[in-house]
């Protein structure tokens, strides 16, 4: 799908509601097995803390059917979630997207394709916000204006200071530079982004763009990294990581994540990587250190997600009282 048809696209769905009433705010949920819970509560927390005592947040599960899951996946997914058809012929006031576990090296390639650019057009022809996250993001963006995303050399994975670059309404009431984790293979560019009409909101030196919005007719809000993780999910990812090298399904040992443990973890956790390069043998996992972040993610970057959320919220409500007020003053001219 090109650029041109997406701001051409036709506006079918009219949301009649505003505020106080509750946010029908859906999260496709596309993580793996391991992540998929953990994602889902993360998010849910998130917009808990983002929507606080002025808004009400109704949350609805969605997943990509198409997805590989074990048993145990499938059958979470199957009593905790909606089957996407009722997304289709529904409304809601705003979207959640998350990336999924790259088993291809071309997105298009992915089994889940279909489905996502199926949403990336259900969201601009009912006008539906939505918030496209990691991978997700990437996806959107290779759909709707063709640019391709860069692998890096390794994982970029850790805590990386972000600096504001624009004055937008996404990122109003944050100081000027924060930090974020950011956790990724590949990367989009800040020059390609802007020639198609992107506006970067954040960027880093060292991660590159952070987050970018696409305003049409709907709202598009991109993250490259990751607001919603909690204090955990680096380490978790990581562990992961070494799991898989010491089964040998990974040639590298991965790096670890930057800027994220304190000095006392990372002393260990260098040792135990001199150890499974040495041994590299799958039970080796079960004596992987304890380890800690650096510091408490309210400290680093859980108040800046929350605002951003928060920010996001208003900006839906904002949108749906405009729709009701020029709603209500057509129907007052037509009697």
């Amino acid at each position: 799908m090109s650029s041109a048809s997406f701001r051409s696209a036709p506006h079918e769905t009219v949301r009649m509601s505003a505020a106080p009433e509750p946010l029908a705010i859906g999260l496709v949920n596309n993580m793996p097995d391991g992540a998929l819970q953990a994602t889902e509560q993360q998010f849910r927390e998130l917009l808990d803390a983002a929507a606080g005592e002025e808004y009400e947040v109704r949350l609805r599960l969605f997943s990509f059917p198409e997805l590989v899951r074990d048993e145990a996946g499938r059958h979470y997914v199957a009593d905790h979630y909606e089957p996407i058809a009722q997304l289709w012929s529904g409304a809601l006031d705003g979207l959640i997207v998350t990336g999924a576990e790259p088993r291809t090296d071309a997105i298009p390639d992915e089994v889940y394709w279909p489905s996502l650019t199926r949403l990336v057009d259900w969201a601009i022809d009912s006008r539906t916000s939505t918030v496209w996250s990691c991978l997700a993001a990437h996806a959107a963006v290779l759909y709707l204006d063709g640019i391709v995303r860069r692998r890096f050399d390794q994982k970029l994975s850790g805590i990386f200071r972000c600096t504001r670059v624009a004055d937008d309404p996404l990122v109003a009431g944050l100081p000027t530079s924060w930090d974020m984790p950011h956790s990724r293979l590949n990367t989009l560019d800040a020059a390609s982004l802007t020639r198609a009409g992107y506006r970067i909101l954040s960027n880093s030196e060292e991660t590159g763009v952070d987050a970018f919005v696409l305003r049409e007719s709907a709202t598009f809000v991109f993250f490259q990294g990751h607001p919603e993780y909690d204090a955990g999910a680096l380490l978790r990812e990581y562990r992961r990581d070494v799991g898989r090298f010491l089964a040998g399904t990974m040639d590298r040992y991965p790096e670890m994540p930057r800027g994220y443990f304190d000095e006392e973890s990372a002393y260990a956790l260098n040792a135990f990587r001199r150890r499974s390069e040495d041994e590299r043998t799958r039970s080796l996992l079960s004596e992987f250190p304890k380890a800690r972040p650096r510091e408490t993610p309210s400290q680093i970057w859980h108040d800046v997600a929350v605002r951003l959320y928060r920010n996001w919220l208003a900006a839906i409500v904002a949108e749906r009282r405009t729709e009701v007020m020029a709603i209500s003053g057509s129907a007052t001219r037509g009697t």
